[in-house]
C-alpha cells in the first residue's frame, strides 16, 4: 500500500516545502539544529511525512529494510532479504518520530547527530541511511 494517495502528492510537496522552510527560519533564529520542531499544523506534519517517505522509497526501492514514522507511514526500501512470511517484518527495521525523520530528510541535522543523540532506533546490520539522506 502507498504512503500517499496519488490525488495526495502536490499536497505533499506543498507541506513538505512548508515544513523545511519554517524548520531552516528557526534554525537560522538560533534554535539548536536538534531542537528544530516547527509549530505548524498536525495535518501538515502528516503530509510532510507521509510524501519524504514516498521520496525515500522511490529513491531507494526494495523490501530489504522498513522505516517506520509513527503515526503517519512506513516503506519498505533497499535490496536485500524480504519480510518473513509469518511475520511481515523484514530483518532491517529503522523507528523514528516524526521531527527526527523531517530533520534528517530536509538537511537540518545529520542522520548520525540524530543517531547520537538517541533519536534513532534500529534493529538490523543495515541501520545507517545517513547515505540516502538528505532527501
Amino acid at each position: 500500500m502507498a504512503v500517499i494517495r496519488e490525488q495526495d502528492i502536490d499536497k505533499g510537496r506543498d507541506a513538505w516545502r512548508r515544513w523545511a522552510d519554517a524548520a531552516r527560519a528557526q534554525r537560522d533564529a538560533g534554535t539548536d539544529a536538534l531542537d528544530v520542531r516547527p509549530d505548524l499544523p498536525r495535518p501538515m506534519w502528516a503530509m510532510a511525512v507521509r510524501y519524504t517517505l514516498h521520496l525515500l522509497e522511490r529513491k531507494a526501492p526494495g523490501p530489504g529494510v522498513e522505516v517506520r514514522v509513527a503515526p503517519w507511514g512506513a516503506v519498505k526500501i533497499l535490496d536485500g532479504p524480504e519480510s518473513d512470511p509469518h511475520n511481515l517484518t523484514p530483518p532491517d527495521v529503522v523507528e523514528l518520530d516524526p521531527d527526527v525523520w523531517l530533520r534528517v530528510a530536509a538537511g537540518i541535522t545529520a542522520w548520525d547527530d540524530e543517531r547520537d543523540a538517541g533519536r534513532i532506533g534500529a534493529i538490523g546490520e543495515r541501520d545507517d541511511l545517513g547515505w540516502l539522506l538528505p532527501l
